[in-house]
C-alpha cells in the first residue's frame, strides 16, 4: 500500500532523539524521502523522514465515536 498526497494516515515514528511517537497526519507532499504533513493533533506543519516511520496505516474517514 502506498501513501498519497491528501491522505490522512496514522504513523508510528522514531524521532531523532530516539523517542517513539504515534500521531495522525494529513500528507501534504512526498519527495526525496521526506513527508511534508500537517499533524492533526497540533495543527502544525511537520516534516517526517520516511525511513523513520516504523509503521503507518490509512485512517478511515467513516469512523464515528460512540
Amino acid at each position: 500500500m502506498k501513501m498519497s498526497i491528501g491522505q490522512t494516515i496514522e504513523i508510528i515514528y522514531l524521532d531523532k532523539a530516539g523517542k517513539i511517537t504515534q500521531r495522525k497526519i494529513e500528507v501534504n507532499g512526498i519527495r526525496d524521502g521526506r513527508i511534508r504533513a500537517t499533524c492533526l493533533t497540533t495543527g502544525a506543519p511537520r516534516v517526517f523522514l520516511a525511513a523513520s516511520i516504523l509503521s503507518w496505516r490509512p485512517v478511515s474517514e467513516n469512523r464515528h465515536a460512540g
